[in-house]
């Protein structure tokens, strides 16, 4: 039986727990480092950008040699614009960073997946269960709350910035669900390159401090890098909606991190909105993952 048809073993799960688990926890110290570099925000998306490209190319080449580009060419028109999502990406989640509370910008990015749900139903005529609807339904009134709270200059915008950041990333899951068979390594590299060409034109690279390049230097090719591709093989070991229920805890840990080095105390409706739309979305795909573990156990397809 191939292994895409065959069923997720305990072991498989448990693995794969561990490897999202791990991927997570080091994508959930992106925010703080972000605040860290102490550079303004086009600065830190040049060097964000260029490094992950740098760093993914280098694993790419490490483990395809001379297959490389022709692995690189071969997802075509699907694979750029992907890519170029990515650098949107990276772009709207630096911006939303260092203009919001973290708890707005990271509760609001989880709910890229609900976006990725109805951008399925729009153009890949997929049709959506009642209760996801629901889910969107409670996820919009935690935004309400969390958009309810004043807000500092830049703020407003900043949580505008993470909304349409995984409005982004909701785009980009459809058009990777839609093309399944595209190597994921060079679209994460093309964004890097996107998002550094974006921010060329108003940064100024070469003229920050050497504690600036050093965060930027863990932050491009260690900790984004290696958060990427842990949780990209945990998909080979854990099904969709268990991977999604793992990156939740990026919204739990990443405010934490900012309060321990900063002492950002977010304002009371922002952890009253975060707290309804985490709830939402771990029912959601809490019962995903629950039914599929079920399925499995009394061997459903």
């Amino acid at each position: 039986m191939p292994r895409s048809a065959a069923p997720f073993g305990a072991q498989d799960r448990a693995k794969g727990l561990m490897i999202a688990a791990a991927g997570v926890t080091a994508l959930s110290f992106d925010a703080v480092l972000v605040r860290l570099v102490g550079a303004g925000g086009w600065d830190v998306v040049f060097w964000r950008g260029l490094l992950m490209a740098v760093a993914v190319s280098a694993l790419l080449f490490a483990t395809q040699g001379r297959y490389t580009l022709r692995i690189w060419r071969r997802g075509g028109w699907a694979a750029a614009a992907s890519g170029l999502f990515f650098g949107l990406n990276s772009i709207l989640f630096v911006f939303a960073v260092l203009n919001t509370h973290a708890v707005n910008v990271l509760v609001l990015f989880a709910t890229a997946p609900l976006f990725s749900a109805v951008f399925t139903w729009l153009f890949l005529r997929e049709p959506i269960q009642s209760r996801t609807w629901w889910t969107i339904a409670a996820v919009i009134v935690g935004m309400a709350v969390i958009f309810s709270a004043p807000a500092e200059p830049g703020g407003r915008l900043g949580d505008l910035a993470a909304l349409l950041a995984a409005a982004n990333m909701g785009a980009n899951l459809t058009l990777l669900r839609a093309r399944p068979e595209i190597n994921r390594l060079p679209v994460v590299a093309t964004g890097g390159v996107v998002a550094a060409l974006c921010a060329a034109p108003w940064a100024a690279p070469l003229a920050l401090g050497w504690e600036s390049y050093a965060v930027l230097g863990v932050m491009g090719l260690v900790q984004m890098p290696l958060a990427l591709v842990l949780i990209a093989q945990s998909t080979r070991y854990l099904p969709s909606p268990e991977v999604s229920l793992v990156l939740l805890l990026e919204a739990a840990l990443g405010p934490v991190w900012v309060w321990l080095v900063f002492a950002e105390v977010p304002p009371v409706p922002s952890m009253l909105g975060g707290a309804v739309i985490v709830l939402a979305l771990l029912g959601y795909f809490a019962r995903d993952a629950w039914e599929g573990a079920v399925g499995w156990r009394f061997g459903r397809s």
